[in-house]
């Protein structure tokens, strides 16, 4: 798989020239004592000085290809990595979040049923299972409501269901709607996601 290479500058190329041995450009060496004259060979014998440079690029061109290479497959690695370090802690902050409206009553419980009721595989002879604290509010909140989208649903104290927390029973199956829950699938979703 070839890949591009580019290169930005920061203003524009006004002049350009190629390097030759005699210059001490690329590979090239400046002459020394008791070396015969570069030019001179170069004059004597063009073909070889021109595949000699072509040589020395293409080696240089592959010396940056694999530079490319190594450099695109640590980005990808770190990116990887990082990117399930920031899942984590995106998760873990909108667990303490919740944890904290929780703690300060700050939610609906009514809202958290109804969303509940909607996943249900059925509306009839549904009984709810909610946190004594939530039983307490919900009542309260139906008698405002007589005939709200509750009024057919069996309520029922259950000390193992957590508050801001449900769990349906009907005949065809049971739904949870527990947070832990609701953070996991987010956490899946997150890792997928590219």
């Amino acid at each position: 798989m070839t890949q591009t290479l580019t290169v930005r500058l920061e203003k524009p190329i006004t002049s350009a020239k190629f390097l030759d041995e005699s210059t001490g450009g690329i590979g090239g060496k400046s002459p020394g004592l008791g070396q015969a004259n570069p030019v001179a060979n170069a004059e004597q014998n063009p073909a070889q000085d021109s595949e000699a440079q072509k040589n020395t690029f293409s080696q240089a061109c592959q010396a940056i290809n694999g530079v490319v290479t190594k450099l695109n497959e640590f980005y990808d690695k770190v990116f990887t990595e990082q990117k399930e370090e920031i899942v984590k802690l995106s998760v873990e902050i909108a667990r303490k979040i919740l944890m904290q409206k929780v703690e300060d009553g700050d939610y609906e419980i009514q809202s958290i049923i109804k969303e509940a009721l909607n996943n249900a595989p059925t509306r009839q002879d549904i009984v709810v299972h909610l946190n004594p604290e939530d039983l307490a509010e919900c009542q309260k909140a139906l008698q405002h409501e007589p005939d709200g989208t509750l009024t057919d649903v069996k309520f029922v104290s259950d000390s193992n269901i957590g508050r801001a927390e449900c769990l349906l029973e009907s005949p065809k199956g049971i739904v949870e709607s527990l947070i832990n829950e609701h953070l996991d699938r987010i956490s899946k979703a997150l890792k997928k996601t590219e």
